[in-house]
């Protein structure tokens, strides 16, 4: 897949072209060609022809929670239409410890939700295609100054390490095994957080119950008092076997 770049991007933004060119269908020899999709950005451009922007997502998300929403908004600059269009979501976590599978993304196609598939980069960046065209997804459509907003949601398994993470999206326009890169996003940080315990609330120590006069301590005594009452009852005794022997 040959990609035209508008502006510099990160390895790993290549790396998500890489994934998308991976997932498109093979042709058969003896298939039908396709139509070629016209093209939103003109050789002279060098800005993107798509302003992509995330927003609306929430600042943290339990490892094992619920899911959060937010939003991929496309707006088309140009005087032509922008089809076939695939944005790229990557995930870069500060510790480099999520993996592939603990993100589960989805992205909706009208009130149709498609699951997004990650796949791990050398730098253990995570990145995945909204490009599920075995369920008849052909890319998005962008009209001439229109903006789009994709509806997405994101969990995290219980299993993933808590920490902070960037998201951000680029934005390919596909043509069978050629392509244009037409956006990036700005950066959606959020924190992955430990789900709280599950266990049963701390029970309040035992305090022992007071003892009544002339009674050992009853149950939950502390070994320290039973000595202590032990040594008292003893010396009492005692003084008692004297006084008994000085009145005879």
């Amino acid at each position: 897949m040959s990609m035209r770049l508008f502006t510099p991007v990160s390895p790993c933004l290549v790396a998500a072209a890489a994934l998308l060119a991976a997932s498109a269908p093979v042709a058969s020899a003896h298939a039908e060609p396709r139509a070629t999709l016209p093209v939103c950005a003109s050789a002279e451009d060098r800005a993107f022809p798509l302003t992509t922007r995330l927003h609306g997502g929430p600042a943290s998300y339990t490892a094992g929670g619920g899911s959060g929403t937010w939003h991929l908004e496309l707006t088309n600059t140009t005087r032509r239409p922008c089809t076939g269009v695939h944005p790229v979501v990557v995930l870069v976590d500060e510790a480099r410890a999520l993996k592939p599978s603990q993100p589960r993304l989805e992205f909706y196609d009208g009130k149709r939700p498609h699951p997004v598939r990650f796949e791990s980069t050398d730098r253990d960046e995570l990145v995945g295609a909204f490009a599920a065209e075995d369920a008849g997804f052909p890319g998005f459509t962008v009209g001439p100054g229109r903006t789009l907003t994709v509806k997405v949601r994101l969990a995290i398994t219980p299993d993933a390490v808590p920490g902070e993470v960037t998201a951000n999206a680029a934005v390919v326009q596909r043509h069978e095994d050629d392509g244009d890169w037409i956006g990036q996003s700005n950066d959606y940080r959020f924190r992955i957080v430990a789900a709280a315990p599950t266990g049963p609330a701390p029970q309040p120590p035992h305090r022992p119950r007071p003892d009544a006069p002339g009674e050992l301590a009853g149950t939950g005594f502390q070994p320290l008092h039973a000595a202590l009452t032990a040594a008292a009852v003893l010396l009492t005794g005692t003084g008692a076997l004297l006084l008994a022997r000085g009145r005879r």
